[in-house]
């Protein structure tokens, strides 16, 4: 079973917490969710709120985005 891992400052990895999915630090909050309001409009002040996070948290998700993002490459299909 894996253990909790630090995948990033502020995100961790562990299987038994959303199926392994990033999460920021001490919460069940995914990555994704906090990306995923802050792409639908929500400042980060009001994601933090929300989420009972702060603020670097929020940022620390939308950094380990970036890098994952920047990780990438794009193939075209023909």
């Amino acid at each position: 079973m894996l253990e909790m891992t630090e995948i990033a400052p502020r995100i961790v990895a562990d299987e038994g917490i959303r199926f392994g999915k990033p999460v920021i630090k001490g919460t069940r909050v995914p990555v994704d969710l906090v990306v995923g309001k802050l792409a639908g409009g929500m400042t980060v002040e009001q994601v933090a709120e929300e989420y009972e996070l702060e603020r670097e948290d929020v940022l620390a998700a939308l950094h380990y985005a970036a890098e994952a993002v920047a990780g990438e490459q794009v193939r075209p299909v023909r």
